[in-house]
Parts: C-alpha cells; structure tokens; sequence
C-alpha cells in the first residue's frame, strides 16, 4: 500500500505559533518533533519510507527535505499554489498513476497527534486487506470519541458488518464537520457517532473515475497536467493549469456525491487528535482537565486549565488569576484568547490580512 501524506495547509488557527511560511505541521511543538516527523514516523515502520509520499506546496519542499532528509524527491508531490484539498487529491492521484502504481492508497494528515500508533497501523493494515477485496470503495478510519468535541468533524456508523482483529467494521450512515456543541453532546451519548480524522483508504483507479464523473472540468485539468509529468514541460505545464482549478475541498467534490454504499468505516481506538486550536494544542499535552500546560520561561500562578507557552527565552511570561486561557508569546507577536474563543484566532488572522500587516503571518 502507498500513503500519501498531506501536509499543505497552513494552520491559521494556531497563529502566532503557525505562519504561512512555517505552518504548524512543521513547527517541533512536542517533544522536539514536528507533527510531519511523528505522522512518518507511525507509518514507516511497517510500509517503508519507500511507500511514503507527501503532497504539499512548492514553498515548502525545502522544509520537507529538511525535516525528511531520507525522502527521495520524487515522493514529494508539490502544488504551486493552494487550490483547496479537490485538486490536491486529484493531482496525487494523477502522479500516482503516472508512476504505475496499482495499489491500494491510504490518506493521512501530517498535522495530528496519536497516543497509540499501534492501533492505527493494524487500521490501516485492515483497510488494505478490504480495497484488495473491493477496490471501489472508501474505507474510513474513525475514531472512538472520548468527549464531545465541536472542532472536529463526526462520522456516523450503522450496523456492524464484520469484526476483525478486534476492529469492528460498520455501515456509513454520513458526517456533520463541526456540529454545534449542543448536537455534539448529543451525538456522543448516542454512541453511533465517532470522531472522523479524515483518514480513508481507497484505490486509484476508483477515486480517478468519480473524478471523471462528478467533476468533468477539474478532471480534464488533471489530465492534461498528468501528460505532461515527467517531462520538461511539466513545470511550466503545472504552474498554469493548477491555479486555475477550482478551489473545493475534497469531500464536497466527489465525497458528497459517493452512494453510502461505497462506503464503510473502522471503529478505532487510535488516541487520536488534532491540535487544530491553540486551545486543543492544550488538551492534547494535558494530564488533567484543569491542568496548566507550559512551555518555556513562564510562570503561572493560581491559575487553572491555561495553555502559557513562551518562545523567547530572554522574556519571562507570567500569569495570574486565569481560568480556561491561551497565553502564547513568540518573538514577534503575542496572543491572549479565552478557550472557547479558540476558534476566532482565524479571524484574527484574516484582519491581519485585510490590514496589511503581512508581516505577522
């Protein structure tokens, strides 16, 4: 099987930490490790680096080959310019089936945490076994919710089909991508919805077809691209057409419109999450829920359930008196947002953009 890690975004959420030029899927946030390196790091051992691709953006391959010195290039797929999860796929795909590859293909993200790797290797290992048996389908990896979390998407499972090596194996009954706190709760005490990292396995050819028949344009596009990789050509080829394509994410492009039948999901218990916020930045390093989490030259006191993280080491951060906050300092910005404010730090960003104030992104 061949992964395919993407790891283009650009984690706005977690601003200041996370900037265009240095997003958050390469910053060594936890124990001197970039969430890319942990995420290669959970699949290497039982595919080979060998299997390993990574799609990204053309700014940041020289990062990628930094943090990854032993990835040979040509298994780094880089778009010129940002178009959205859709065309990033399709390009993934199309590169794939420029190099002959004819076999099961697994995607994952480059910017998650995971307590029990383990879990998730014999997930994928399973999803392997059941695109051999079928290959035109989705196989989705899903995870055992531990609260209800309305920042991060749900997936809902009907009946259970099969059971193997512990793993259950239900029906896709569909996903909510961030429901209201309200309906989380809800969705949780049901127990028939679980956590979606947006983990899936499938085949090329398959993914290439509905492609081809839900989205004509784009897949024209990509064939067009597609012929003209491993040329000289495909450089100027690909920096013309990509930025035409248009900018939707995967799910809404061909997802959306895949019968639920073609579907099914692995119930796992992975320890999976996503450090998607500032806030859940916190949750993921947290020994408790009303435990500080620290970084750096800080001192907090009589404070609870606070994320204070300090990059400067020359700058002392304290604090006094905070409940339920994030207090992060870099060299050239500072951010002071309540938890469940966490979310807005993307608004903030986007006036940063909106005053010109590029310097700070």
């Amino acid at each position: 099987m061949k992964i395919v890690i993407f790891a283009g975004g650009t984690g706005t959420r977690l601003w200041p930490l996370s900037r265009k030029n240095s997003p958050k899927q390469f910053d060594k946030l936890i124990n001197g490790k970039s969430t890319l390196q942990m995420a290669i790091e959970r699949v290497k051992p039982v595919f080979g680096l060998y299997n390993v691709y990574i799609q990204t953006l053309e700014s940041y391959v020289s990062t990628i080959k930094e943090q990854v010195p032993e990835l040979p290039l040509s298994n780094i797929f880089a778009e010129p310019e940002k178009r959205d999860v859709g065309p990033a796929i399709g390009f993934a795909f199309m590169k794939l089936r420029k190099q002959n590859i004819n076999e099961p293909i697994a995607i994952i993200w480059s910017d998650h945490l995971m307590e029990r790797p383990k879990a998730f290797q014999e997930g994928l290992k399973l999803g392997e076994k059941l695109i051999l048996e079928n290959p035109e389908r989705f196989v989705h990896l899903a995870e055992e919710p531990r609260y209800a979390e309305n920042n991060v998407g749900w997936v809902k499972i009907g009946k259970k089909i099969d059971e193997r090596k512990k793993t259950s194996i239900h029906k896709f009954k569909g996903w909510w991508y961030r429901p209201p706190l309200k309906k989380c709760k809800q969705m949780f005490q049901s127990g028939n919805w679980l956590w979606n990292p947006g983990y899936w396995i499938t085949s090329i050819d398959f993914v290439l077809s509905l492609y081809k028949k839900f989205q004509p344009e784009m897949y024209t596009k990509l064939k067009k691209m597609a012929n003209s990789f491993d040329t000289d050509q495909e450089s100027a080829v690909v920096a013309k057409i990509y930025p035409t394509m248009h900018s939707i994410h995967f799910d809404n492009a061909i997802m959306d419109e895949v019968n639920h039948s073609e579907m099914i999901v692995l119930r796992l218990d992975m320890g999976w999450s996503d450090p998607g916020t500032l806030y859940a930045l916190k949750e993921a390093q947290q020994k408790s829920l009303t435990a500080n989490v620290t970084k750096g030259k800080t001192l907090a006191l009589n404070c609870k359930d606070c994320l204070i993280y300090n990059q400067e080491k020359n700058k002392l951060v304290s604090a006094v008196g905070l409940n339920g906050m994030v207090v992060v300092n870099t060299k050239d910005a500072s951010v002071v947002v309540h938890k469940d404010a966490a979310l807005d730090v993307r608004d903030l960003v986007a006036e940063l953009e909106k005053r010109k104030m590029g310097e700070y992104l």
